[in-house]
């Protein structure tokens, strides 16, 4: 039968919330109920009857808990098919009774290991008994309704309520896909657990949470967002996050974290700023970010590392940007900028945790490590006659952080705090370079003693030629090529310094 009536129910679960209204159906349906410990304990206050686990059994609870369900005859009575006659006939020989309804759910092993709890009590929250009857009865959707997650109480209570105690077959085989869901994510964590120091080749990933977004990166695209972002941000104004904001923002943030114990702001458009600065207040800083390109800061991204002020905020409010964040907003900020309805404003709480990357690529998956390393005056390597001065190496280590978050091939023109110039993306670095100049004319800049970061080495000397007609006196780039001497030789001659620093920063 498609349609079937709940006659009997085992239930043991580690959260009780919400579980009342569903004993309460459960009892004015006549339902058997099977249970355990405290469970059973809960049921009974309900004012439900409950059969033990243990009579059903003949065993009591052993070995400290860890061996409760694991019987024939409970997984006899939720694995046997209804409709054939050899299972039947074994149940009835065995003794064994039908089990309908199976609600239980999983010991916290994800939040235990949150906590920084031991490993003994970490291992003690690996649940046996309750994946197995999970698997069991989703395996056996035909017959057996399984509700593996307190997430499901509500859509189980309704069922109930609204179809007389009964499930259809499409409610459980509903029912068997969450449960299988749980399970696997369940094993995907403890497998993470274990695998820290195990280091398997192998890449499991499991994320519960999803949110579907209006659409991809383009409107012929659908698009989901898996994880909880109210973990990181607060959305304190505007419509919803599309996929091209969230790229944007994922940028924004790791771009705006290299400025640690400075007040900065940057402005970016497609993953790229196009705006950077730090300043001693929030106003001045977003002032010259804007300053470097005041076109494509038009429906830019916003990011700053310090509160934003009223000050900061009337600056700001005549722009069309599409998201704006900060660690915090004054009352009166906020008031104003919420004055464009769409505006998007995430209040930022955490940096972005994880130290890999991931993404598919041709028929699988690639993971690499976080560029994590950002380089210090310490990390320099002077290779010319002429070494910077502290100014030019405060400027180079400035416009090092941008181009570390610019798109190959990439060359960033700045002083010590601020972007004037970059060329993103381009198939030649001489080409990005005459980009990032021609750029920062158009804008109103003068190079002449400005600095040069480059994100990978430079394979001829061009570069630097072009670089020193413009006006600029340092560069900053990692080094590598067997003909760096050509570089450096050119330097030499025309009074340039350059630092070399051993660590490409490539980004596609």
């Amino acid at each position: 039968m498609a349609t079937k009536k709940i006659q009997s129910a085992l239930i043991s679960v580690y959260y009780k919330d919400n579980l009342e209204p569903i004993i309460a159906l459960l009892k004015e349906h006549g339902v058997n109920i099977y249970s355990t410990g405290g469970t059973q304990n809960f049921i009974e206050e309900q004012g439900a009857e409950v059969i033990p686990v243990e009579k059903l059994t003949g065993y009591p609870s052993i070995f400290g808990g860890r061996v409760k369900t694991l019987h024939p005859k409970i997984f006899g009575g939720i694995l046997h098919r209804r409709d054939n006659k050899d299972d039947i006939s074994q149940a009835l020989e065995y003794d064994i009774p039908a089990i309908d309804l199976v609600i239980v759910d999983l010991y916290p092993f994800e939040e235990t290991v949150a906590s920084g709890a031991s490993e003994a009590e970490i291992i003690e929250k690996i649940d046996i008994g309750g994946i197995s009857l999970i698997r069991a009865a989703a395996k056996n959707f035909k017959d057996v309704v399984i509700i593996a997650s307190k997430a499901q109480y509500g859509e189980l209570e309704e069922r109930l309520r609204t179809q007389d105690g009964a499930t259809t077959l499409e409610d459980r085989r509903y029912f068997a896909a969450q449960a299988f869901q749980v399970s696997s994510n369940y094993d995907t964590h403890i497998f993470n657990y274990f695998n820290q120091s195990e280091g398997i080749p192998a890449l499991k990933i499991s994320e519960n949470r999803a949110k579907t977004l209006r659409y991809g990166e383009n409107p012929h695209q659908s698009s989901r967002f898996y994880g909880d972002l109210s973990e990181m941000f607060d959305q304190l104004n505007g419509k919803e996050l599309s996929y091209n904001n969230l790229v944007d923002i994922d940028a924004a943030v790791a771009l705006i974290a290299e400025f640690k114990g400075e007040t900065a702001f940057a402005i970016l458009k497609h993953t790229n700023a196009c705006g950077c600065a730090t300043a001693p207040t929030v106003k001045e800083a977003y002032q010259k970010a804007f300053e470097a390109d005041t076109t494509s800061a038009f429906g830019g991204v916003l990011v700053t590392n310090q509160n934003i002020d009223l000050a900061a905020a009337e600056e700001m409010n005549s722009l069309f940007f599409e998201v704006l964040i900060a660690p915090s907003y004054d009352a009166d900020a906020l008031e104003l900028l919420k004055s464009k309805k769409n505006r998007i404003l995430l209040l930022q709480k955490i940096d972005v945790p994880g130290t890999k990357q991931i993404k598919t690529l041709l028929n699988g998956f690639i993971e690499q490590d976080k560029d994590l390393k950002t380089e210090t005056k310490e990390d320099f390597k002077i290779v010319t006659k002429l070494a910077p001065t502290e100014a030019e190496k405060d400027a180079l280590v400035f416009a090092a952080k941008v181009c570390k978050h610019t798109k190959s091939n990439a060359i960033v023109l700045s002083n010590s705090n601020q972007l004037f110039a970059s060329g993103v993306g381009q198939t030649s670095r001489v080409d990005a370079l005459n980009q990032a100049i021609e750029k920062a004319r158009s804008f109103g800049f003068d190079l002449k003693g400005a600095v040069m970061a480059s994100d990978a080495f430079f394979p001829f000397p061009d570069c630097v030629e072009i670089a020193h007609e413009a006006g600029i006196t340092a560069v900053v780039q990692p080094g590598g090529s067997i003909k760096d001497q050509d570089s450096i030789d050119f330097c030499d001659a025309h009074g340039m310094s350059m630092v070399m620093t051993g660590i490409r920063h490539f980004k596609h």
